[in-house]
């Protein structure tokens, strides 16, 4: 494994061009910086003529910029994610009330899971021409799939209009335009950022806390006032304006680099134990963290919260998170990306089973929404940049994409399962509620195994 040792006896991380997993080197070149041998030598550097993300220039007008469109675009995929509560308590009460809690949940589910799945091809077409004609075909289909949701009143209406968006509950048409604009947005970070490349994606990831506090509330007040329709279009067009903002900042600092579609370049990642070990811990937490959110407005109400106040849980959460997504992201350079990420994954499953399990009032449930979301917050943000650190710069969209396609397969299951849960519990929530707080627990551990994987043992590690 390449890690050097920095001075005072902390680590460097390795080298992200050349990571250490990597065995295409020579016996020679892989002693170099053997954190287990105790190799103290300086990290292989790049060929001559090859990208260092090295000498990434870390701030600048152009580097913010992006960040700032980053944000954009997480505010209008993922901030819409993040308000699914809204929708499952909404389409309940309303057009599906008919339907089964179950049987609405895949309208969440699918929406994330076309989200998520088509990654590892959006990270290619990323990688061979960069993010500028994908930012443009993102846009016209979120923002076309919205306008059709405010159209729909049939179950199967709202699986094809919302499910191309991944920012809602917009299965097909408005998740892969999501998708589309997600992707490149966390892709171009690692181009522009090194040392503060964690803070970064935590300032750019907070845009989809930002969204998760305004559109709820948004559209909350908008369906009451103006009727569902309305409320889905004045939606649309907010989104439109951020991802405008998107299109005219995002920029990557690599230049395109057309290569030849290739199966391997997809399955040559899941060769690699700690890439193996990054998608597991990451599958497993993600089957368990997104119930709280879909589901919170609903168990509060359940527990005795009027209804009025519960509308209100979810953008607690997502306030919350802006603090989860930037301030791990800040502390993660300097104490080490995995190390962050355990520890804030860890928190985020105890407090689901030690607090929500029990929480009856409404206090607690509140300080539970305000806890989990900074605790999750640091997910979204620090994951990109775990992948990003044993990675190859020049292949970071396939490979940030095969997480989340890995990811997709953990949104397509969960919110059903939380809903047949509700029903074997005969309307309770603590069978969800156990469920999800195991699985956020063991996705941490499973985490934590790839950190002790590519860093040895040792504590105080930074890594």
């Amino acid at each position: 494994m390449d890690q050097t040792k920095a001075e005072g006896g902390a680590l460097s991380e390795p080298d992200p061009l050349y990571p250490p997993h990597a065995n295409e080197h020579s016996d020679e070149e892989s002693k170099t910086g053997d954190v287990e041998q105790g190799v103290s030598e300086k990290p292989r550097g790049p060929p001559p003529g090859a990208f260092d993300p090295r000498q990434n220039p870390d701030g600048g007008s152009k580097a913010w910029l992006c960040v700032l469109g980053g944000f954009c675009a997480l505010f209008c995929s993922f901030g819409w994610i993040n308000c699914i509560g809204v929708f499952q308590n909404y389409y309940q009460s309303h057009q599906l009330k008919e339907y089964a809690p179950s049987t609405i949940a895949w309208v969440a589910s699918l929406e994330i899971f076309f989200m998520f799945f088509f990654g590892p091809f959006i990270g290619k077409v990323f990688d061979n021409y960069g993010p500028r004609w994908l930012l443009v075909a993102g846009t016209i289909l979120e923002v076309f799939g919205l306008m059709m949701t405010s159209l729909s009143t049939e179950y199967y209406q709202f699986i094809l209009a919302q499910g191309e968006q991944f920012t809602g509950y917009y299965c097909i048409c408005s998740s892969i335009g999501a998708s589309m604009v997600f992707y490149p947005a966390m892709s171009t970070i690692p181009t522009w950022f090194f040392k503060k490349r964690a803070f970064a994606f935590g300032i750019m990831a907070g845009g989809s806390s930002l969204g998760g506090v305004i559109l709820p509330i948004m559209v909350e007040h908008l369906i009451r006032e103006v009727g569902f329709g309305w409320a889905m279009r004045s939606t649309a067009f907010l989104i439109l304006f951020m991802l405008i903002i998107a299109n005219l900042t995002i920029r990557s600092r690599l230049p395109p680099r057309a290569s030849p579609f290739d199966v391997m370049e997809f399955i040559t990642p899941l060769k690699e134990l700690p890439f193996v070990l990054v998608c597991l811990g990451c599958f497993i937490f993600f089957l368990g963290m997104f119930l709280p959110i879909n589901y919170i407005i609903l168990e509060a109400i359940y527990n005795g919260m009027s209804a009025d106040l519960a509308q209100y849980m979810v953008p607690i959460l997502n306030a919350a998170s802006i603090f989860g997504r930037t301030i791990p992201g800040f502390v993660a350079d300097k104490v080490g990306r995995y190390n962050t990420m355990f520890v804030m994954c860890i928190f985020t499953g105890i407090i689901t089973l030690a607090l929500w399990l029990p929480a009856k009032g409404n206090a607690p449930i509140i300080l539970f929404a305000a806890l989990f979301g900074f605790g999750s917050g640091a997910f979204v943000s620090l994951a990109p940049s775990l992948i990003a650190q044993i990675s190859d710069v020049r292949k970071i969209g396939v490979r940030t994409g095969t997480l989340f396609c890995v990811v997709s397969f953990a949104a397509l299951i969960s919110q059903p399962i939380g809903g047949a849960l509700i029903t074997r519990w005969n309307g309770a929530y603590t069978g969800l509620q156990i469920y999800a707080g195991v699985l956020m627990c063991g996705g941490s551990m499973i985490l934590l195994a790839a950190r002790v994987k590519l860093a040895g043992a040792k504590i105080k590690t930074k890594f």
